[in-house]
């Protein structure tokens, strides 16, 4: 039997990798990336010399089948994102999904958990997060109220993710609805550059602004009282 693995990676400081992901990266037979050359950095960091190849939410179906081919072959695969668990806003769950359903296919999926952004964003929110909606990124264009109103309406804090490009505009959208309500926003998270803002929407609108508005922001609201 082949074995799929979802391998964990580090969203930002690469000694965060676990040994046992790395065990994975480097015994693997074929590494699937997000982007190759984001992942060449962490393998390059641990000399790991596994062959990879690239698989995004822009694969053909002919890459999918080719896939799917090696798992037949019993080939041992080794999935990552760009950073954090795969399937978390990727298309790794797709993958997954095809390989567990498909007539005739043989492969164990094995989880090899490790960083993501949305439960490091959580730990340090200081929300009571027994409970907690997750919502990704927020729609660019169409859809994009309907996001924020189920945002608002939450009654448990809500996660989600968002762009350097949209941040403040994202936050000034949900500020129109919720008011004076308590967030958390999560910058750059452990990296060099890690900023962490709270405080009343309004309030961490004026700080993000004071700085350079760079890197990948985790926000979480808190929920409806």
């Amino acid at each position: 039997m082949s074995t799929f693995y979802i391998v964990a990676t580090p969203i930002g400081n690469l000694d965060d990798v676990s040994k046992r992901a790395l065990q994975i990266l480097s015994e693997a037979d074929l590494i699937l990336c997000e982007d190759t050359r984001v992942t060449k950095k962490l393998l390059e960091r641990y000399n790991i010399k596994t062959q990879t190849l690239s698989y995004h939410q822009h694969s053909k179906l002919q890459k999918i089948d080719y896939i799917l081919s090696l798992l037949k072959q019993g080939k041992n695969l080794a999935l990552v994102s760009d950073a954090g668990t795969p399937g978390i806003s990727d298309p790794g769950n797709k993958l997954v999904n095809l390989i567990t359903t498909r007539t005739g296919l043989v492969a164990e999926i094995v989880p090899i958990p490790g960083p993501s952004a949305v439960t490091a964003a959580a730990s340090v929110s200081g929300f009571p997060m027994d409970r907690f909606l997750f919502l990704g990124f927020p729609p660019t264009k169409r859809k994009r109220r309907k996001f924020f109103m189920e945002v608002v309406n939450s009654k448990y804090p809500v996660i989600f993710y968002e762009s350097p490009y949209r941040i403040i505009k994202t936050l000034k959208d949900i500020g129109s609805l919720v008011g004076d309500r308590e967030i958390v926003v999560c910058r750059e998270l452990t990296k060099k550059f890690e900023t962490i803002y709270r405080g009343k929407i309004e309030e961490v609108i004026r700080e993000i602004g004071k700085d350079k508005i760079k890197g990948e922001f985790v926000v979480i609201v808190e929920g409806k009282k």
